[in-house]
């Protein structure tokens, strides 16, 4: 987990990023798997949204999924639960990076607390990250409903 200025831990937690995370993790019945989660500002997300979308604005999420390509192939990381025990594969997922001045105007704009808005980001960023997609932004998107199920299910959202 990185924070482009120090002052963004107090908004995004680390521990409290990583209980949410292994929750939603375990709601979906993944096993072991790793990825990032950086927070950035408004500058540093737009800078990324043009280079990769071609779009000169911020975004509050973007997710970079880990390629599985055979030409760019290398070995899975393992991990070894405890002493002599087999290896278990983590499965590499990618990067997701988040604006915290984004998520910060989304709260207000969809009348919510940020805590409840950084949450359904780190959902969301998850989801992307474990290969699903969106069209729209349509409340009625698989994903996007799923996303509002899961923040239901580990929270209990009034979106």
């Amino acid at each position: 987990m990185s924070y482009e200025k120090e002052a963004y831990q107090q908004i995004a937690d680390r521990m409290l990023v990583i209980k949410r995370l292994e929750e939603v993790l375990l709601l979906l019945d993944e096993g072991s798997c790793e990825f990032s989660v950086s927070f950035v500002s408004d500058e540093a997300m737009q800078q990324l949204n043009k280079k990769y979308r071609d779009k000169d604005e911020p975004t509050d999420i973007l997710s970079f999924v880990q390629e599985d390509d055979v030409e760019d192939f290398t070995w899975p990381e393992v991990v070894f639960e405890e002493s002599g025990s087999l290896p278990q594969e983590i499965h590499v997922l990618g990067d997701m990076v988040i604006s915290l001045d984004t998520l910060k105007r989304n709260a207000l704009s969809f009348s919510v607390e940020p805590d409840e808005e950084l949450h359904r980001l780190l959902i969301h960023g998850l989801l992307h990250l474990l290969g699903e997609d969106h069209e729209t932004n349509d409340a009625d998107e698989p994903m996007l409903v799923k996303q509002e199920q899961l923040l239901q299910q580990v929270r209990g959202s009034k979106r």
